[in-house]
C-alpha cells in the first residue's frame, strides 16, 4: 500500500538574516522579504503567512537557499493542513489593518 502524502498548503515564514546593517547582509535582506512577499502575506517585521501549493513551497525554498548565507542566516517555516488547522489569537494593534483605514 502507498504511503499517502499529506499536502500543507498554508505556511508560517520567520527569518533572522544576519548582518543586516553591512551592505551584503542588507542585500540578503532585501531579497529574502522580496521573495516571500511574491508568495506570502506579510504579517509582522520578518515573519509571512499564507496559502501556497506544494510546489510553490518547494520554488520559495529552492529561491531561498540560494541567496542567504546558512552559516549565517535562519529560516524557518512551519507547514499547517490549511488556514482553518489553527487557533490564533492577537494581543494588541495590528498596525497594517489601522493604516489601512487612514489611507
Amino acid at each position: 500500500m502507498a504511503k499517502k502524502t499529506i499536502n500543507y498548503n498554508y505556511i508560517f515564514l520567520f527569518y533572522d538574516i544576519a548582518d543586516e546593517f553591512s551592505p551584503k547582509g542588507k542585500y540578503r535582506l532585501a531579497k529574502v522579504f522580496k521573495l516571500c512577499k511574491q508568495y506570502l502575506k506579510h504579517h509582522q517585521n520578518s515573519v509571512f503567512r499564507g496559502n501556497i501549493s506544494p510546489s510553490d513551497q518547494i520554488s520559495l525554498q529552492n529561491k531561498l537557499k540560494k541567496v542567504t548565507d546558512k552559516n549565517l542566516d535562519f529560516i524557518t517555516i512551519i507547514k499547517v493542513i490549511n488556514s482553518g488547522s489553527f487557533s490564533e489569537q492577537t494581543i494588541g494593534t495590528n498596525k497594517k489593518e489601522v493604516e489601512s483605514i487612514f489611507i
